[in-house]
C-alpha cells in the first residue's frame, strides 16, 4: 500500500515514515506544500496523511486537489490545532478521518489501516481469489488455509494486484508501487520480473494457481 506523509516536522515525518515502513508500506513524503502538490498531481497513493498547517500553503488545497483529481484516495488530517472548525472542514472536504498532535504512531496505523479498509477493500478483512486469502490487516496471504512466506516486497506485489484484479499494470506501475520516491535511484526494473517470478512460484508450491498473467509489450494482469 502507497502512502504519502505531507508534514512540514522532519522529525516527526521521518518516525512516520520509519513506523509505516516496517508494516506492509510503501512512504513517499513531502516536507512543504509545493512538493506535495507536486507528488499528488503526478502519482497516485492509497492514502494522504495532511498536515494543515505547511509554511507555504493550507493543507486543506492539498485536500480539495486529492478530492477533484483523485476522489478515491483515502485522507487522514494531522495537525497541532484541535479547533473544530478545522476538523469540520477537513471532513466536509471529503477527508476520511482526522488526527490531533501529539499522536501515538499505533494510532495512526490503526486508523489507517480502517481507512484503506474501507476505501480499497468495500470494509472487507480478507480479499479472496479462488484458494487465494489476503489479509490486508495482518498483511497475510494463505493458499487453501497454508499461510504464505512472502517477503514485504512480494506480499505488497500480491495485494497490488488482487487490488486491481483484471487490469494490466505496467512494470513501471508496479516498480513505482513497490518503491515509490526511491525508483530515481534504480539502474533497471529487472527486479520486478524477480519479484513477479517468485511470488508465482510460492503460490503454486502451496497448491494455488498462477492467476499473474503476462500481457507482452504492456504488463501483467491478475485475473482471478
Amino acid at each position: 500500500m502507497k502512502v504519502l506523509i505531507i508534514e512540514d516536522e522532519q522529525a516527526l515525518n521521518a518516525s512516520i515514515v520509519t513506523y509505516l515502513q516496517q508494516g506492509s508500506y510503501t512512504c513517499d513524503s513531502a516536507l512543504n506544500f509545493r512538493e506535495a502538490r507536486q507528488k499528488v498531481m503526478n502519482q497516485p497513493y492509497d492514502c494522504v496523511l495532511v498536515d494543515l498547517t505547511l509554511p507555504d500553503g493550507n493543507g486543506l488545497d492539498i485536500v480539495r486537489l486529492l478530492k477533484a483529481n483523485d476522489p478515491e484516495t483515502g485522507i487522514i488530517i494531522i495537525s497541532a490545532k484541535d479547533a473544530l472548525d478545522d476538523k469540520v472542514a477537513g471532513l466536509e472536504l471529503g477527508a476520511d478521518d482526522y488526527l490531533t498532535k501529539p499522536f501515538h504512531l499505533s494510532e495512526l496505523n490503526a486508523r489507517l489501516k480502517s481507512v484503506l479498509r474501507r476505501r480499497n477493500f468495500n470494509g472487507q478483512k480478507v480479499l479472496q481469489a479462488g484458494s487465494l486469502e489476503v489479509y490486508p490487516e495482518s498483511a497475510e496471504a494463505m493458499v487453501d488455509g497454508q499461510k504464505l512466506t512472502l517477503t514485504k516486497k512480494e506480499y505488497d506485489l500480491l495485494l497490488y494486484f488482487i487490488s486491481n484484479k483484471n487490469r494490466v499494470l505496467t512494470k513501471e506501475s508496479i516498480a513505482e508501487h513497490l518503491w515509490g520516491d526511491h525508483i530515481e535511484g534504480l539502474d533497471s526494473l529487472d527486479f520486478v520480473y524477480t519479484h513477479i517470478k517468485n511470488l508465482r512460484r510460492k503460490l503454486v508450491e502451496a497448491g494455488g494457481e498462477d492467476p499473474i498473467q503476462t500481457v507482452y509489450g504492456m504488463g501483467y494482469k491478475f485475473s482471478s
